[in-house]
């Protein structure tokens, strides 16, 4: 989507101008990736418009490869608008009913391309959009599933979107067919009911998760397997400016841990650092650190100022 966020607080009746930048989980979490070093691809169905051709551009310039996007004359690209009243997290209005996006179909799918990847990633957003949005995720998930492509589900719940009662079965029955699960307390409460870290750990593990972290914000992350759960500290942001796409950001520091091929409690530390990382700058992926950096931000590596 292209994010539009206010100069200014309050109400957006009295908002008169506008920064634009892009947004999207699953696009945040490739580019995301790439910072940090690896191979990532995105792909979605954006309007034949100058907002489609900018995210195009932004997201190939971070790395990404794009080459399976595609674009329709039929449906705008979708746009989100943001409303912040003093420091909490703000308010979103999406308009995006009926947008490229939601036209993604089974037909856009490269099966060749995604039987090429080591991770799939999917977000609970996609099968929010629409009916055959829905389809692509689990036309994509079987593809994984028989080419044993490790999967990884943020279930990123939206109810801007669609109801709790909409969200729940389709969200449960894709968490089933991963390998690995990144949700928050509230979603696991939303899907499990527990809103115990430990519990919805072990559920999702007793689905057929072998991995499973749970979000606990400026706390860390709880990790879990089938043979241990540790819980891992987070890092320590007196005053953060932005904490959306925090959720995103740990999503890619996590998945850069299994793709190194690091125990738990160290995936979980680099999911951690990009989280926290995203928090510092305004915007949804214009925080999320190069390798070096989060190396830096880790303690891992001594930084030279001058």
């Amino acid at each position: 989507m292209i994010v539009f966020t206010p100069g200014s607080n309050g109400p957006l009746r009295y908002v008169h101008s506008f920064n634009k930048s892009i947004g999207g989980a699953d696009s945040n979490v490739a580019i995301a990736l790439a910072r940090l070093g690896h191979k990532s691809a995105w792909f979605s169905k954006l309007g034949n418009d100058e907002f489609g051709r900018y995210i195009q551009n932004t997201v190939r310039g971070e790395g990404v490869d794009v080459s399976k996007l595609k674009f329709t004359n039929e449906a705008s690209t979708g746009l989100l608008f943001k409303e912040r009243f003093g420091s909490e997290d703000p308010n979103v209005y999406y308009y995006r009913k009926g947008s490229a996006a939601s036209r993604l179909s089974v037909d856009d799918v490269d099966l060749e391309y995604i039987r090429q990847a080591k991770i799939i990633h999917i977000t609970g957003i996609t099968p929010a959009l629409s009916e055959n949005a829905k389809d692509v995720v689990f036309k994509v998930l079987n593809i994984a599933k028989k080419n044993g492509i490790t999967i990884s589900f943020d279930p990123n719940i939206r109810l801007k979107l669609w109801t709790l009662e909409e969200a729940k079965p389709v969200l449960l029955d894709i968490a089933k067919m991963s390998d690995i699960v990144l949700p928050g307390v509230s979603e696991g409460e939303m899907l499990l009911g527990t809103s115990d870290e430990k519990e919805i750990a072990q559920k999702f593990i007793d689905m057929g998760s072998k991995i499973v972290a749970v979000k606990l914000g400026a706390d860390g992350c709880y990790v879990a397997n089938q043979d241990k759960g540790v819980y891992v500290k987070g890092y320590s942001i007196d005053k953060p400016v932005d904490t959306v796409g925090a959720g995103d950001g740990f999503a890619a520091g996590f998945l850069s841990g299994i793709l190194k091929k690091l125990s738990i409690e160290e995936c979980g530390k680099y999911g951690n650092g990009v989280g926290a990382m995203a928090t510092l700058v305004k915007g949804d992926m214009e925080g999320f650190p190069y390798l070096d950096q989060l190396m830096a931000f880790m303690g891992k590596k001594e930084v030279i100022d001058r």
